[in-house]
């Protein structure tokens, strides 16, 4: 397992024999490992005692090396996305929650309107039915004055009528 994105130096050397090759400066992860002491498929050039050839050995490590960067990058990438996910969810849990708290002011705000509208109507009922009520009792009252008003008439011409009325 190399280190991503270091910029560690590699070397390769051969050893006294030239049967083995040094590389220095690389992590190799056990896969890579067991599939460099795999036997050698047919049509390889050996050296030797069955040795790899070093730009073959080297070729077979950069192609090594390159895919087990592309597997970190991939597993980074999935990291990302799942840390993106997760951000863009809290951020929509949050509009959610934002819109809820302001539906519910508006909600609250229109329940306020309401009742104070309901208020003034109640009040604006009271003062028309004490109007009413007051219309009432003048009513009664000048009934009352023009009854009284109307008895005295027919007392005053009440002489006036009566000698007709004996005949």
């Amino acid at each position: 397992m190399g280190g991503g994105g270091s910029t560690r130096r590699v070397t390769f050397e051969a050893d006294e024999n030239e049967n083995i090759t040094v590389v220095k400066g690389v992590r190799l992860s056990d896969s890579v490992i067991d599939r460099m002491k795999e036997p050698s498929s047919p049509g390889r050039q050996h050296r030797g005692s069955g040795a790899v050839n070093d730009d073959e050995l080297k070729k077979r490590i950069a192609e090594e090396l390159a895919l087990e960067r592309a597997r970190r990058d991939s597993e980074a990438q999935k990291r990302r996305l799942k840390q993106e996910q997760m951000f863009v969810r809290d951020e929509f849990g949050k509009l959610l929650e934002r819109e809820r708290i302001s539906s519910n002011e508006h909600l609250t705000r229109a329940i306020l309107r309401e009742r104070a509208a309901t208020e003034e109507e109640r009040q604006k009922a009271q003062r028309f039915a004490r109007q009413l009520e007051e219309k009432d009792r003048e009513l009664k009252k000048h009934d009352a004055y023009y009854k009284e008003q109307l008895a005295r008439l027919e007392e005053r011409v009440k002489p006036f009528f009566s000698p007709f009325n004996e005949e």
